[in-house]
């Protein structure tokens, strides 16, 4: 296993991370599939586990809690906030009043006295960047968090927050969360030069795309995934985005029999030589996903081998945009401010 340090943090991690997304009813996981899972990744090196407040409800959280207890020295544990927790309105967002509740809602969920790395899950575009930083700052000052960072922020609203940070003399957030992959590589034109001007460190997203770059999605075979069966018009592929990505597939699949690695290792190993990214989260829903995703954990991609992956996916190119989860900015949303009153 690698080690690569949190942006300016000083705090050593993994480069590949364990994302806790499918612990729970999401994935079908039990508490023993659980526990073996983060004892096995522990086990490997892995001392990163990443889970949110909304995975499967709560269910994630409380089940990794449970599989770390007699570990939690051990683990740079983070978990996020701001997406709905419910159908009350205020269960939601980024503001102090929200934060703070979810806060503690995490922690007592997950059976600690803080989280080492506490992320706003998306941008909130109803509350200021200073409401904001300025709860995280109190609640790293109570003990609760040690670092802040942010989660599939537009670049220039990471840009935003910066200022707001150094013109009200708040704490900064210190990581972001992107989605990239082989096939989502967006991020590569703004968000990863920026996380590298400022410092932030970088925790990728859904580096297998989702179930595309494990090799079980290829030509002319039934998509069995289990994101298939619950998002099944992201894998149709009638849809052109979805045919760009499988005919991306096919080519990416040739590449990695050539190079004598799996799809798995050839995408991971591609999203972690970037040198903006920290650590690749990986998401596995059972023991033999981790072990197949493992594998990866010292893979380096020859020069070749990434000009090739160049070839088939362009630098900076998403293949299918909408699937970032991204917040639009207001302006796209509302009619009214793209247009000058007459």
């Amino acid at each position: 296993m690698q080690y690569r340090t949190l942006g300016r943090t000083g705090v050593q991690v993994s480069s590949l991370a364990l994302g806790a997304m499918n612990f729970g009813a999401l994935g079908r996981t039990s508490q023993d599939d659980v526990d073996q899972i983060v004892g096995t990744a522990l086990d490997a090196g892995i001392n990163l586990i990443d889970t949110a407040d909304m995975y499967s409800g709560g269910q994630s959280e409380e089940m990794v809690g449970k599989a770390i207890a007699a570990r939690r020295d051990d683990v740079v544990l983070a978990t996020k906030a701001a997406l709905p927790m419910g159908e009350e309105r205020n269960h939601q967002g980024a503001s102090r009043r929200w934060l703070t509740k979810a806060l503690d809602d995490s922690l007592r969920r997950l059976g600690v006295d803080h989280v080492d790395l506490y992320q706003i899950h998306r941008w909130d575009p109803r509350t200021s960047d200073e409401e904001t930083l300025a709860a995280l700052t109190d609640l790293q000052r109570a003990g609760k968090i040690r670092y802040f960072g942010t989660s599939t922020f537009p670049a220039y609203r990471l840009v935003q927050a910066q200022w707001a940070a150094r013109e009200h003399r708040l704490g900064r957030y210190v990581t972001e969360q992107p989605n990239y992959s082989i096939l989502q590589r967006g991020v590569e034109s703004e968000v990863l030069p920026l996380a590298q001007e400022y410092g932030l460190g970088v925790l990728v997203w859904s580096p297998l795309a989702s179930g595309w770059l494990t090799g079980s999605v290829r030509e002319g075979r039934a998509i069995t995934t289990s994101r298939s069966a619950f998002m099944p018009q992201r894998f149709d592929v009638t849809v052109p985005a979805n045919r760009a990505k499988l005919d991306a597939v096919e080519k990416l699949a040739s590449l990695a029999d050539e190079a004598g690695i799996s799809m798995i290792q050839m995408a991971l190993g591609f999203v972690t030589a970037h040198p903006a990214v920290t650590s690749a989260l990986i998401g596995p829903r059972t023991i033999d996903h981790l072990h197949s995703q493992l594998a990866a954990a010292d893979t380096v991609l020859s020069p070749q081998v990434l000009d090739a992956i160049d070839a088939i996916v362009a630098p900076g190119t998403d293949l299918a945009a909408h699937e970032k989860n991204a917040t639009p900015a207001p302006s796209i949303a509302r009619p009214a401010l793209r247009r000058r009153a007459s």
